[in-house]
Order: structure tokens, then C-alpha cells, then sequence
């Protein structure tokens, strides 16, 4: 296992076992060993939080344990987002952003977020448990360009298909591109529910956005990127 591994590594490993002072170190070890923030924020968080989710949902973590995890992945982030800001992308866009009704897991979502806004978008976090009306009443409100929604619990995400359903309703469907994540997430039903994009990990969701938005700024109209 090369350096740089065993970092990533000893920083899942810290939040985990809910290790705050040993993932400072870890993080402060990342950062001087020059390993890129986006392989921070994919390789050390994005997998542990998928693991913490899998936990949880195996009942081998509990609320607690859900909310420490939760707690440390929050504090890694706000150590980390600074340091994207040199990191700015040419297209700016709107982005409305939140974990649908039902799930309370915001740390996927929450990494995107900040690769959004380091990157130049505005972002518009609605935040978790997010019921499906004030999905449509924010981009009645904002008229964003793109509407990101997360799921990790299988459970929630036939929730992500009532917004698109609701949206149609209101004639808003066309007026923004859909992009939707999670772990439990695929491409297929993704297709299946008509959404525009399907995010695998923080990255590809970031890619898949920046895709939707230079395709409406120069063509006017979106493509499906699934």
C-alpha cells in the first residue's frame, strides 16, 4: 500500500470509529503530502460515507452513530472547501440541490455541494428530507439551471420520481435539467424515471452537471447524459 493509500485509508478508518483527533491529523497529513482535494473528498469520503450508509441501513449503526459519522464528514469538509476555491470552472449556473422526503443522509450530497460551489456554481441547498412541493416551489423561485437530488436509502427513491412527476404538472419539466445520486441509485432507473443524468459518485455528478449546462448554453435545449 503506497503513502498516499495508507492516508486515505487512516482517514476512513478515523470516521469510522468516530476518531475526530485522528482524522485531523489524517487530513492535515493528506494536504501536506500534496494529495489532491477531489481525491480527498472521493477516495476518503465519498466511500466511507457509501459505508456508513450500508451500515445504517444494516442495522449495524444506529442514529448515533449515523449523526457522529455524520458529524466528522461535515467538519472534514469545511477543512477541505477552502483549499477548492483555486479550482474555478468558466461556466457558471444554478443549481438547486437537496436529499429527498424520507432520507436524512446529507454527506454525498454535501460533497457535491461543495465541488459545485468551488467550481463557480450557485448552489441552493435545500438540505435533507426535502418534500417534494418545496422542491418545485424553489425552482419556481429560482429558475435554476439544474436540479440535483440524492437518495441512499432504496426506501426514498421512488420519491425522486414523484418531483418529476409533480413538476410535469406544473409545466415546469422542461425548464430544468435532472440529475439524481445515491448509492442505491443507477442508470436504469435513473432512464426509468426521466431523469436527464445519473451522478456514480461526487465527480461524476459534478461532470454530468457541467455536461447539462454547456449543452443549454449553446444549444439552447437539454441532452440527455445518462
Amino acid at each position: 500500500m503506497s503513502n498516499e493509500e495508507e492516508i486515505l485509508q487512516g482517514i476512513h478508518e478515523a470516521i469510522l470509529t468516530f476518531n475526530e483527533e485522528g482524522l485531523k491529523r489524517k487530513i492535515n497529513e493528506a494536504i501536506k503530502n500534496n494529495i489532491a482535494i477531489h481525491k480527498i473528498l472521493t477516495e476518503g469520503l465519498t466511500k466511507v460515507a457509501e459505508e456508513v450508509g450500508r451500515k445504517y441501513e444494516d442495522g449495524e449503526f444506529f442514529l448515533a452513530e449515523l449523526m457522529s459519522a455524520g458529524y466528522l464528514m461535515e467538519e472534514t469538509l469545511k477543512l477541505l472547501e477552502p483549499l477548492l476555491e483555486a479550482e474555478k470552472f468558466e461556466i457558471s449556473g444554478k443549481i438547486v440541490i437537496g436529499t429527498v422526503q424520507g432520507d436524512l443522509h446529507s454527506i454525498g450530497k454535501n460533497i457535491v455541494k461543495y465541488l459545485l460551489k468551488a467550481v463557480g456554481f450557485y448552489v441552493y441547498d435545500l438540505g435533507v428530507d426535502v418534500p417534494s412541493e418545496k422542491f418545485v416551489e424553489k425552482i419556481e423561485e429560482v429558475k435554476p439551471d439544474v436540479l440535483a437530488m440524492s437518495a441512499l436509502l432504496v426506501t426514498t427513491m421512488e420519491n425522486m420520481r414523484e418531483v418529476i412527476e409533480l413538476l410535469k404538472k406544473r409545466g415546469l419539466r422542461d425548464k430544468v435539467a435532472i440529475i439524481i445520486g445515491g448509492r442505491p441509485v443507477t442508470k436504469e432507473f435513473a432512464s426509468a424515471i426521466g431523469a436527464d443524468a445519473y451522478g456514480k459518485d461526487a465527480i461524476d455528478g459534478l461532470n454530468k452537471i457541467k455536461a447539462l449546462i454547456e449543452q443549454k448554453f449553446s444549444e439552447k435545449k437539454y441532452i440527455n447524459v445518462i
